[in-house]
C-alpha cells in the first residue's frame, strides 16, 4: 500500500529515511505500536486523518477486520467531505480505490442514491458496476446523475478502446478475405513478393510474381457475425462493462454484425440498443442467479452463418442450468463451423473465482477459457475471426486440453 501514498510533495521530500518513516506511518497509522515515532502535521495530518476515517488506525495497522473503525458513519454530508478531501490529497487511481474500499467495507452503497454524493465520487468502472447494481432502488432523482456518471465512463473507455479495436480487427477481416487472383488494385503486394521470392531474377532485379496474393474487395456486406453473450450476475460487473462498450465499438463496423445478449436465469437480447451503451447498461440487471444453457440455446438459435460466426461467451461458468446441455450446445457449434470463444472475464482485475470443472470440460472441447484483459481483446477477436489459435496469456490459460491441468 506504500506506493499508493505517493502524492505531488514526494518529489520535493526525496527518498530518505524521513519520506520512509512517513510512508510507514500513513500506512501503518497511529497508535502506540507503529514503531516509526514520526508524528504527521500539517498536511500529512490531514491524509492519515482521511485514511483512518476509512481504514480505522491504531495498534496492528489498518485493514483487520478487528482493528478498523468506521470515521465516516452513515451521514452523507461527511461522507462528502471526505470524498472531496481524498480526492485534494491522493492522485485520482488511489481515490478509484479508497471508493471502492469504503462502498464494500463500509456499507456506503446506498449513499450513492444521492446526486449530492454521485457528483463528488471519482468515476470508474468499478463504480459503475455499482450503479448499475443498484439501478432497481435508484430514485428518479438520481437516475440522471448517475446515467452522467455512467456515461462519462463510458466515454472515456469507448475512446480509449474503439481506435485500436476498429483497426487491429479490420485487418483480420482483409486476411480472412484474402483471395488467389485478385483485382490489381487488391494485390497485397508485401505477402505476393515474399511468396515469390524463389522467382528472383538477379539479372533483372525482379522477381516473377507466379501466384498473386490479395485482400478481398472491399465491400458493405458483413463478413463476420459476433454473439457476445454476457453473464450478468454480480461478480461480472467489470466485464459487463466492457463487454457493452466493445460490443458498441463492433456494431459500427459494416463488416461486423453484432449481437449482444446478456443473461442471469433469464435472457434479454440488448442488439437494439448497441448504438447506445449507457442504454445497454442500463438494460442489465446485475445479481440472480445462472443459466448458461439457456442463453446459449437463444444465441445458437439466431446463428444463421455458422462458419462466418464468432460466439464470445463472458462467465466466470458456474452453471445454475443443466451441465450436460451447455457443453452439448458448445460442440455442436464448434461442429457446425461456429468459432467459440469462452472469457472468465473481460476487465483489469486479473482472474476471478471460476467454475473448474467447467473450465476444464470446455478445454476438452478445444474451447479454453482464460480471462482476458480489455488490451488484450482485440486481438482475441482478430484471432477468432482468422479461425487461428487464441492468444492466450500463459497466466492466464486454463486449459488448453484434456490433458493439462486447470489452475
Amino acid at each position: 500500500m506504500a506506493d499508493r501514498l505517493t502524492t505531488a510533495d514526494d518529489a520535493a521530500m526525496g527518498e530518505g529515511g524521513d519520506e520512509r518513516l512517513r510512508r510507514w506511518r500513513l500506512v501503518l497509522g497511529g497508535g502506540d505500536a507503529d514503531g516509526t515515532c514520526w508524528a504527521p502535521s500539517g498536511r500529512d495530518a490531514a491524509m492519515d486523518g482521511a485514511l483512518t476515517a476509512l481504514y480505522g488506525g491504531g495498534a496492528g495497522g489498518r485493514g483487520r477486520e478487528g482493528d478498523r473503525s468506521a470515521g465516516l458513519g452513515a451521514s452523507a454530508p461527511s461522507v462528502a467531505r471526505w470524498l472531496g478531501d481524498i480526492r485534494s490529497y491522493f492522485p485520482a487511481s488511489v481515490v478509484q480505490v479508497m471508493q471502492r474500499d469504503a462502498i464494500d467495507r463500509l456499507g456506503l452503497s446506498t449513499l450513492l442514491l444521492e446526486p449530492e454524493m454521485l457528483e463528488a465520487v471519482e468515476a470508474d468502472v468499478h463504480l459503475v458496476g455499482t450503479l448499475l447494481s443498484l439501478n432497481k432502488a435508484m430514485p428518479e432523482t438520481t437516475k440522471e446523475t448517475a446515467r452522467a456518471v455512467v456515461r462519462k465512463v463510458v466515454d472515456e473507455l469507448e475512446k480509449k478502446l474503439a481506435t485500436r479495436t476498429r483497426s487491429t480487427l479490420t485487418g483480420a477481416l482483409d486476411r480472412s478475405a484474402r483471395v488467389s487472383r485478385p483485382r490489381h488494385r487488391d494485390i497485397d503486394w508485401d505477402r505476393t513478393i515474399r511468396a515469390n521470392l524463389k522467382n528472383y531474377l538477379p539479372e533483372f532485379h525482379t522477381v516473377v510474381p507466379e501466384r498473386l496474393i490479395g485482400y478481398g474487395r472491399a465491400s458493405q456486406s458483413v463478413k463476420k457475425e459476433v454473439v457476445l453473450c454476457i453473464d450478468q450476475s454480480g461478480s461480472m460487473a467489470a466485464s459487463v462493462v466492457y463487454a457493452s462498450v466493445f460490443g458498441a465499438v463492433l456494431s459500427s463496423m459494416r463488416s461486423i454484425s453484432t449481437r449482444l445478449v446478456v443473461f442471469d436465469t433469464s435472457v434479454v437480447d440488448l442488439t437494439d440498443q448497441l448504438d447506445d451503451p449507457v442504454d445497454v447498461l442500463f438494460g442489465t440487471q446485475l445479481g440472480g442467479g445462472t443459466d448458461i444453457n439457456r442463453a446459449l440455446a437463444y444465441c445458437q438459435s439466431q446463428i444463421t452463418r455458422p462458419a462466418d460466426t464468432v460466439v464470445v461467451l463472458i462467465s466466470d461458468l458456474y452453471e445454475g442450468g443443466i451441465r450436460d446441455e451447455m457443453l452439448k450446445r458448445v460442440a455442436a457449434m464448434k461442429a457446425s463451423g461456429v468459432q467459440f470463444v469462452a472469457l472468465l472475464a473481460l476487465s483489469d482485475e486479473g482472474t476471478p473465482a471460476y467454475d473448474r470443472e467447467h473450465a476444464a470440460a470446455l478445454a476438452a472441447l478445444g474451447a479454453p477459457a482464460f480471462a482476458c484483459t480489455p488490451d488484450l481483446f482485440p486481438d482475441v477477436m482478430a484471432a477468432a475471426i482468422e479461425k487461428r489459435p487464441l492468444p492466450i496469456p500463459d497466466t492466464a490459460s486454463y486449459g488448453r486440453g484434456p490433458r493439462e491441468g486447470i489452475l
